[in-house]
């Protein structure tokens, strides 16, 4: 960091923290796509979008298939959503919910709900249509939704051999993304 804690979380208000954090304020960036000749009218959209939506768009764009296998190896399915239609104006959402874990840090986010929680924490649930700013944490009053995602991810985490933080394990802190880390706490 070079200018601190303090000058990180401001640099990102009104979110909560900053990169390296999967709160809005580590993850939360612009996108801008210029495309001439292809989009004719520009436009905002606030339709949540992740890194591996951009691998899924140009491949459709470019009318190509994704492959199953390459030399005899099979290859992991794409997990991202082509938004190729917002390109031509249309809107667009995710289908399926955006999944992520750095350093321990998790989140999953499906329509207007997301789960999170800040290494070695709790889960934390908001309405991010209502409550962008993750300031009003409602897993205390919604456990089926809390334990529907926590499954989500926790199968998510399991199929992406996602590994227990810290790697190699500090018996001091509790591990987060084992097998059971999908189990409410």
């Amino acid at each position: 960091m070079s200018y601190d804690l303090p000058w990180s979380n401001a640099s990102n208000a009104p979110f909560r923290l900053y990169k390296h954090w999967v709160h809005e304020g580590g993850i939360s960036t612009p996108f801008i796509i210029s495309w001439p000749d292809k989009i004719k009218e520009p436009g905002i959209s606030h339709s949540p979008a992740q890194l591996m939506d951009i691998t899924a768009t140009c491949i459709d764009l470019a009318g190509a298939t994704y492959p199953s296998e390459f030399d005899g190896n099979e290859i992991a399915p794409l997990e991202g959503e082509s938004f190729a239609r917002l390109l031509s104006g249309k809107k667009w959402q995710r289908e399926q919910p955006i999944i992520w874990e750095h350093e321990g840090n998790r989140a999953v986010r499906s329509g207007e709900w997301k789960l999170v929680s800040k290494f070695p924490g709790q889960w934390e649930l908001y309405n991010m249509t209502e409550d962008r700013t993750e300031l009003h944490n409602l897993v205390d009053g919604d456990a089926a939704r809390v334990a529907s995602l926590a499954r989500v991810y926790g199968d998510w985490a399991e199929t992406s051999n996602v590994l227990p933080w810290p790697i190699g394990g500090d018996p001091r802190i509790p591990a987060s993304t084992t097998p059971n880390a999908h189990k409410i706490e």
